[in-house]
């Protein structure tokens, strides 16, 4: 099994991230892709074997909300009803292609697709999640989903997903959200957004106690590679305390 441990977003400099980890989960896609110009500079500052994963664009996957939307840089075309939650609309495929070609400027191994709890278990968003996986062109990259809310209350419903769209499910590992590892790739993705409160603790600092049953999480995979993406604010701390944790230092 091989071990990337990265952070969602930049929490200090590109500097200290390239040098000390494996990955960065880029987060501006999720707002607004930048330009291509913007994206292949970054990817031509990271060393040889650096990994670069990214967030699809919340037009994708989250319905029109005006704080969010706050955050574009540039007009969209199509009414923001027709947005988000997977909807088969020119608008949600317009916002999948710029998606893609983030991927293809970043080069980006794998892209996330994060649903809000608001995008709860239902039959008519599973045959919207389903119907989405089947179709969108993934320009050679991998998708992992993180479903938020009752989702993980039926984890036959994700395995089954995972199986038969060969995506990862990604989740929280130290909340109990640990993908079922069966698609043919066998890679497993954590998401780590701090514990306490409800789904998310981004100001919780990670204990020794915790990254030990971590690692052993991890260590229990039948997976062949595993991300480990911390996001909360200690994330660069956090995520180099265990990789040093895995190579056996005390440093």
């Amino acid at each position: 099994m091989r071990v990337l441990v990265g952070t969602c977003g930049f929490s200090r400099s590109r500097k200290l991230i390239f040098r000390d980890l494996d990955v960065v989960e880029v987060q501006q896609t999720f707002y607004d892709p930048p330009e291509s110009r913007v994206l292949q500079r970054l990817r031509s500052e990271a060393p040889p074997g650096f990994e670069f994963t990214m967030k699809a664009w919340m037009l994708v996957t989250h319905p029109y909300n005006r704080m969010l939307w706050r955050r574009l840089k540039r007009s969209v075309p199509g009414d923001p009803r027709r947005y988000g939650y997977f909807q088969d609309t020119e608008e949600v495929w317009w916002a999948w292609s710029e998606t893609l070609r983030a991927a293809r400027d970043l080069d980006a191994s794998i892209i996330v697709l994060q649903t809000p709890a608001s995008f709860s278990y239902t039959q008519e968003n599973l045959a919207r999640v389903t119907s989405f996986l089947e179709r969108a062109d993934r320009g050679g990259r991998r998708i992992a989903w993180e479903p938020r809310g009752d989702w993980w209350e039926h984890p036959d419903v994700l395995a089954r997903i995972e199986e038969d769209y060969d995506i990862i499910i990604a989740g929280d590992f130290l909340r109990d959200r640990v993908s079922p590892c069966r698609s043919s790739a066998r890679t497993g993705y954590a998401r780590l957004h701090g514990l306490g409160g409800r789904e998310v603790n981004y100001k919780y600092k990670y204990t020794d106690d915790d990254l030990n049953r971590l690692k052993n999480i991890v260590s229990g995979l039948a997976c062949e590679r595993v991300y480990v993406m911390f996001n909360n604010v200690y994330s660069y701390d956090d995520a180099v305390r265990f990789k040093r944790l895995l190579e056996g230092s005390d440093k």
